[in-house]
């Protein structure tokens, strides 16, 4: 066997991610606030990138009129103050007076002036609320222990997570000392509060109201399974009464609230800011991509002149700067390729879905990611990444560019049909039942099949759910 060394010659072609490309892939998967925050990191860490401001095109414009306006106007001879200071003026004493920003301050003002982070609002949280009222009963040292060991433990609902067996070894106080303080906070503002169950947060409710022992409490206590499903009858022939007075009670119940800790939640609204505009002027849509907040970058220009008349820099200040340089060139070109994808990408989505945007829901079409890929010569991944967390401001309101595409439903005759108006109009149906005898899955489908939709009662049923629309036996009403 004979080993030799040998040079050949082999075409191979491959697919390289350049610094470029990875960069432009993923600022276009960004959300707006995504993207906000990294040029703004990108303006943080690189010198060489800047952000426009526009009020420096402003003052050269009024510099120029400035210039013009001089010239026309003739020279006047300029004023001069011939009065002489005075020399018994104490300078000291007033420059200090004039650089204070108000009034003068004690030392005794300054240490009792209250701290400006107290005029901060902020939302009281559960736990502050009940420890506030517990320390209005003068708690012993342990009773406050426990108390917050409690709170400590309650879930965004206000139910305790903990067992009483949980909060004695935590505490280190005995079982009925526990039970007793956790009584004590059950009849603590919101009322229900510190409940273990369902069912033990209405009792607590029922007998705040006065209730106990009535046929209120005896629902809660044994047929709260019975309340769910609506089997009213069976309630009834269980506690030997009537069916008016069974829906007379669950009237009541229906007036408790099984959350009573959610209106001290701290969860704050996520307002949406649109990615894209579109409005209807006259017969034609307009589109435009929203850039209200987005900085206008540029590179310094000390930079560009510095490395182009070839400055005597060390050989690593220059492969600094030129990387820096490059870092910002492509972050400029990536965030308008960005917008400029979003605009092609909705200019489609419009083409594809104009009679959604003239006459609404019910003439949703059927679209896949790969009729826009082809309609404007893009991968359907780009589509994706395009349409994923992106939010267009149109006519018929806000909607994620996702919304437009939906899976098509058959038809006995014609077009088929999109997912998202077969459920609008499922949601049509089931608002003009009877709420007496609503109508169940099965009818449904039937009363779709008479409007010429071939949809099978499980689909029916995987729709309501998705709309969260309870079934036809808990929808019913008496």
């Amino acid at each position: 066997m004979v080993l030799e060394l040998r040079q050949q010659l082999k075409l191979t072609q491959q697919l390289i991610m350049t610094p470029q490309l990875q960069m432009a892939i993923k600022l276009l998967q960004l959300t707006r606030l995504e993207l906000l925050n990294a040029i703004n990191q990108e303006l943080e860490e690189n010198p060489t990138l800047e952000e426009e401001i526009l009020e420096v095109a402003i003052e050269e414009k009024l510099d120029k009129q400035t210039e013009n306006n001089s010239a026309e106007v003739p020279d006047t001879k300029e004023v001069t103050i011939e009065e002489k200071i005075r020399d018994d003026v104490d300078w000291s004493n007033y420059i200090d007076e004039y650089n204070s920003s108000g009034r003068i301050h004690s030392e005794t003002e300054k240490k009792e002036s209250p701290n400006f982070e107290s005029f901060v609002a902020r939302k009281e949280s559960l736990r502050e609320h009940l420890l506030w009222q517990l320390l209005m009963t003068s708690p012993t040292e342990d009773e406050e222990k426990i108390g917050s060991i409690i709170t400590g433990n309650l879930d965004k609902d206000g139910y305790l997570d903990a067992s009483v067996e949980d909060i004695v070894a935590m505490s280190g106080v005995d079982t009925e000392k526990v039970e007793e303080i956790l009584t004590l906070l059950q009849t603590f503002d919101p009322i229900g509060v510190c409940a273990r169950d369902l069912s033990e947060c209405l009792l607590i409710q029922a007998r705040h109201l006065g209730l106990d022992d009535t046929i209120v409490t005896q629902i809660i206590k044994k047929h709260l399974n019975h309340l769910e499903n609506k089997n009213y009858r069976a309630i009834a022939k269980s506690l030997k009464i009537t069916i008016e007075d069974v829906i007379t009670a669950i009237n009541v119940i229906k007036s408790l609230e099984p959350k009573p800790g959610r209106q001290f939640t701290d969860e704050e609204p996520q307002y949406i800011n649109p990615d894209v505009f579109v409005s209807k002027v006259e017969d034609e849509f307009i589109i435009w991509v929203n850039d209200d907040g987005m900085p206008r970058l540029h590179v310094n220009n000390f930079y560009k002149n510095a490395i182009r008349d070839g400055k005597n820099f060390s050989r690593e200040a220059k492969e600094y700067i030129q990387e820096k340089i490059r870092s910002a060139t492509w972050l400029i070109r990536s965030i308008h390729q960005r917008q400029k994808t979003i605009y092609r990408v909705m200019e489609s989505i419009l083409k594809f879905q104009r009679d959604f945007f003239e006459k609404g829901i019910s003439y949703l079409k059927p679209l896949v990611l790969r009729d826009v890929a082809e309609d404007i010569g893009m991968h359907e991944s780009t589509i994706s990444r395009v349409t994923t967390n992106k939010y267009a401001h149109t006519p018929r309101g806000i909607f994620e560019l996702k919304y437009f595409f939906n899976s098509s439903i058959q038809r006995f005759h014609g077009e088929a049909i999109a997912s998202a108006s077969v459920q609008d109009k499922i949601k049509q149906i089931i608002e003009s039942e009877n709420p007496k005898r609503p109508y169940s899955d099965d009818k449904i489908s039937q009363l779709l099949k008479e409007e010429n939709i071939r949809i099978a009662r499980r689909t029916v049923a995987k729709y309501r759910e998705i709309m969260r629309v309870l079934p036809s036996n808990k929808r019913k009403q008496f």
